[in-house]
Formats: C-alpha cells, sequence, structure tokens
C-alpha cells in the first residue's frame, strides 16, 4: 500500500526591506551613492542616473529665477534633503523654505515651494512624486519639463476619499515658455517659463 503525500505547505516568501530615511542618509554618509544621485521613496531607494547638461542647467537657471523672485529671507535648498515621512527623502532639485538657518542639526521636513527639473524622471515627478509632495502638505509643487519645454504647476493638497489614504493637487496647469506663473508666497513676482528653460 503507498503513502498518500501531505499536501506541500506554501514557502513563507522572503519580504523587501523597506528603508528607513535615516538608513538611507547612513548608507549616503558611508559613500555607497558616490557619483550617483539616489532618493528613498516610500522605502524604496531609486536611482536617478547621471546628470546630463540640460537638467543641470535647468537647475543652475532656476536657482538663480527663484532666488532673484523670492528675496532675502528665504533659504534656498539645492539637492539636498527634504524628509517628508520615515521612508521618504525626495532630495527635489529646489525647495523653498522660509526663514533663516538657525543652525538646526535636522533635515527641514517642508517647504514653501518645491520645484524637479525633469527630462528622465517625467513620469515619477508628475505622478509618485506628486502624490507624496501633496501628502506632506506642499502647497505649491512645480515640475519644469526640460524636454516638452513646459511648466507644470500643482496647487491645493486636498486628500482623496476616505479609504484611499492618499492626497492629490486639484490643480495642475502647464504652462508654455511664452506664459509666467507666480509663486504662492510671493504673488507679486512673475517668472517667465522661458527664463527656466536650458
Amino acid at each position: 500500500m503507498s503513502a498518500i503525500a501531505a499536501p506541500a505547505l506554501p514557502l513563507p516568501r522572503p519580504n523587501p526591506h523597506r528603508w528607513t530615511v535615516p538608513e538611507f542618509h547612513r548608507l549616503r554618509a558611508l559613500g555607497l551613492f558616490n557619483g550617483q544621485r539616489p532618493i528613498v521613496l516610500n522605502g524604496v531607494i531609486l536611482e536617478q542616473g547621471p546628470m546630463d547638461s540640460p537638467h543641470g542647467n535647468g537647475v543652475e537657471r532656476t536657482d538663480a529665477v527663484i532666488r532673484a523672485a523670492f528675496g532675502n529671507g528665504w533659504r534656498f535648498r539645492i539637492q539636498l534633503p527634504l524628509v517628508l515621512s520615515q521612508y521618504t527623502d525626495p532630495v527635489p532639485d529646489i525647495a523653498v523654505i522660509a526663514g533663516a538657518l538657525v543652525g538646526s542639526p535636522a533635515h527641514p521636513t517642508t517647504a514653501t515651494l518645491v520645484i524637479e527639473v525633469s527630462d528622465t524622471t517625467l513620469n515619477t515627478d508628475l505622478t509618485e512624486k506628486a502624490e507624496l509632495y501633496a501628502t506632506a502638505g506642499i502647497a505649491d509643487y512645480w515640475v519644469l519639463d526640460v524636454n516638452g519645454r513646459q511648466l507644470h504647476v500643482f496647487r491645493d493638497p486636498q486628500p482623496l476619499p476616505t479609504g484611499l489614504g492618499a492626497t492629490a493637487y486639484r490643480k495642475h496647469q502647464i504652462f508654455g515658455p511664452t506664459e509666467s506663473v507666480s509663486p504662492l508666497a510671493v504673488p507679486t513676482a512673475t517668472i517667465r517659463v522661458a527664463d527656466l528653460l536650458p
């Protein structure tokens, strides 16, 4: 008489590691990402690839224009940490923060305006990052599309219907090179999109 084989039990699957922002910063400090441009979104470390000249020139031009528009009394963080949650530091291209640097050892957790200059990461900047910035309460989020030669402006973050557990921007406007926009925090300043584009 042959024995009846017991049904195979499912083997447990290994769980992926969800990186925290402190772990991510520690890895960066150890030099693990030298020569790379990593970010961490919802616990996943993403490599953005090398910075090409249109992206670099777009960051430089946008930084100069934004500094002139905002003037004194603001901090301008260029490709530095902006800790949105325990698991998210998108290291935005430009973050404008109210007030003077007072020597706090902590990275900022919010900004008045965040700008991403986008060439190879446009889809992520318009979707996943937009949701993360909206969830963090960033009132004014801009994406400079250097290839499409336009500026996406996201405003009015609002929670989505109950149960979805997410926040999104209610307003998304697209401005072409000949058009102008004013930051929410400096409504008297007029910024031409053409002046931001490389």
